[in-house]
């Protein structure tokens, strides 16, 4: 290596290690946050590792097996809601994907289109109301069924594959169905683990919608009930009276929750991260 191929390394090197510092640090910091005592973090701007370890405001989080039922909510909803979102982004994105499509730059056109302008809140309420969906999980599900972005990805990804491979399988008198099922996906895999990360993301991240359409608290997920009890640990019930008994600060209850609700989706990124950057980077080399 010549020594300015040398110094490029040792440069690119070092701010990369920069980044990864400063990409790492504030999660330590949420993290060790959240097993200091009220005191440390009093005296403390920014905490990395306290000086004495306490399990209080975890204890307060799990005090009662309500967490546990919203957990399951959460799951049941990640699950389930990233299977149907990527079955109809599957043949949506190839469907556009075929050149031979009719109608297919409207189809285009329409989905974009929803990308830049939606019906509303008040609207999207009326119609899961009139539907049927209002307090089911199913609401949480069925109204963002297919993200016009992700499935974008998905039907560059799909445009990108040889022809010859659907070619191939017609002469061998393979149908639509079956080249889509035993020969698109099979080689998309890494195209289609990236989006469903994307929507597991999503879905694990329901808040708002859950906020809108759900009135039974039984059927919360875990982002709403965490939401609850940082306003319980801030002195104050739900509906703004004032709590009786001392919780744990509120500062550390707040950076507990933000441990609970973001360790399932970063035990899933080692699983996935072989497939996230080549799915990505092969998804959108056209448009």
């Amino acid at each position: 290596m010549s020594l300015g191929s040398k110094v490029f390394d040792s440069v690119n090197y070092t701010l990369l290690a920069l980044i990864g510092l400063i990409t790492i640090l504030p999660f330590i910091h949420v993290v060790g946050s959240s097993f200091a005592t009220s005191a440390e973090i009093a005296s403390t701007q920014f905490l990395l590792f306290p000086t004495k370890f306490t399990l209080d405001a975890y204890r307060f989080i799990f005090s009662t097996n309500t967490i546990f039922r919203a957990l399951g909510v959460s799951v049941f909803i990640t699950v389930a809601g990233t299977v149907w979102s990527m079955f109809f982004s599957i043949l949506t994105a190839y469907g556009l994907s075929r050149k031979d499509l009719v109608g297919r730059r409207a189809l285009n056109f329409l989905i974009v289109f929803t990308m830049l302008f939606n019906g509303g809140m008040i609207p999207t309420f009326l119609v899961v109301q009139q539907t049927g969906l209002l307090n089911t999980l199913w609401a949480l599900i069925i109204p963002v069924t297919v993200n016009a972005f992700n499935m974008i990805i998905l039907r560059s990804f799909f445009m990108n594959l040889p022809q010859g491979l659907e070619e191939s399988a017609k002469i061998d008198g393979a149908t639509d169905f079956g080249i889509l099922f035993r020969i698109v996906i099979p080689v998309s895999l890494p195209s289609i683990a990236t989006i469903s990360l994307f929507y597991a993301v999503t879905y694990w991240n329901t808040y708002m919608h859950a906020i809108l359409y759900l009135s039974d608290s039984n059927k919360w997920p875990v982002q709403v009930l965490l939401r609850q009890i940082v306003v319980l640990a801030s002195g104050f019930s739900y509906d703004g009276t004032s709590y009786t008994d001392v919780p744990p600060p509120e500062v550390t209850v707040k950076m507990a929750t933000i441990v609970v609700a973001t360790v399932p989706v970063l035990l899933v990124y080692p699983f996935l991260q072989k497939y996230f950057a080549k799915g990505a980077l092969l998804g959108s080399v056209k448009g």
